[in-house]
């Protein structure tokens, strides 16, 4: 049975952005989207009403999966759209889901104040804990999708594509489904990949001794041969899809944002196993949505 791309909808700005993106993957793949919307239960809605206030709480409940359902098929004939509303609390309702989807996409900020905070939480939560692929996608994500501007300056589809940037450590051998989910979503789109690997150097900060600059060009070559030992075999596997190798000095997660300021969108990993005191993603899988503004996919591995 095919599987459906799955976006929350609950009435932001950013989850309508969501589903506008979750629609172009969901042609790219040739697959249904599944719109969900979450009801929580009427007493814990009213016990947090006098938080989010009259007018975040309207618009949380407000907004009808159905009414953007027409408009997605408007946009992109023939895509099947299906709506579905759920009761439940939020995150355990999509935690739920994640296991019958191939990919959940979700608004990477909610209502703002107090609103937004919470819904932060939801999102926070799913994203530790999904067993399938999660996006966040940002309000401002352009409607034209991943291209680059056209000669006026704006996003065309008739333009290429903006790369799809991977973040992995490439010592660590339990990349492989972020690599390969990166790798299947360059090729659909017809994109560059672009895998950046950021290390730090074995001294201290400050630290400096006669000869350090061959030291250092030592160890960029050591690191860099060590991204390309892990990228052979992808490349391989996946011959259409132009990689592009960045082995760079630095704080892995500054060098991830760094590299995803064009990108169309940055894929990064998240362990499963489980964490005693509540979701713990890393540093890097942390930063991603705050600081990258291309949707950030967050892929669950060993």
């Amino acid at each position: 049975m095919t599987r459906t791309i799955a976006v929350g909808l609950d009435g932001s700005p950013e989850s309508a952005a969501a589903a506008r993106w979750a629609a172009r993957e969901a042609v790219l793949r040739g697959v249904p989207l599944e719109i969900v919307r979450v009801r929580e239960p009427e007493p814990a809605l009213a016990a947090r009403a006098p938080l989010l206030g009259a007018e975040t709480r309207r618009e949380w409940e407000g907004g009808s999966p159905r009414d953007t359902a027409d408009t997605l098929r408007d946009s992109h004939p023939g895509l099947v759209v299906l709506t579905d509303r759920l009761t439940g609390t939020a995150d355990d309702t999509l935690i739920d889901l994640s296991g019958s989807v191939a990919l959940l996409v979700l608004g990477s900020r909610g209502l703002g104040g107090i609103g937004g905070h919470l819904l932060g939480s939801v999102a926070l939560a799913v994203v530790a804990h999904a067993t399938c692929p999660v996006v966040a996608v940002r309000a401002a994500a352009h409607a034209s999708g991943d291209h680059t501007p056209d000669d006026s300056g704006r996003p065309s589809a008739a333009t290429p594509s903006r790369p799809v940037v991977a973040g992995i450590d490439a010592a660590d051998p339990s990349h492989d489904p972020v690599l390969r989910f990166a790798f299947e979503e360059a090729r659909l789109r017809g994109a560059p990949l672009r895998v950046v690997h950021g290390w730090s150097e074995p001294f201290p900060p400050g630290y400096r001794f006669h000869g350090d600059v061959d030291v250092h060009a030592m160890l960029l070559r050591r690191q860099a041969a060590v991204l390309a030992r892990t990228l052979h075999p992808w490349r391989q596997r996946f011959p259409d899809v132009r990689v592009i190798e960045a082995s760079r000095c630095g704080s892995a997660a500054q060098v991830l944002v760094a590299a995803s300021r064009e990108a169309a969108l940055t894929v990064v990993g998240r362990r499963t196993r489980a964490a005693p005191l509540g979701p713990h993603l890393g540093h890097v899988t942390h930063a991603a949505p705050h600081h990258v503004t291309a949707p950030v996919a967050v892929v669950p591995h060993d």
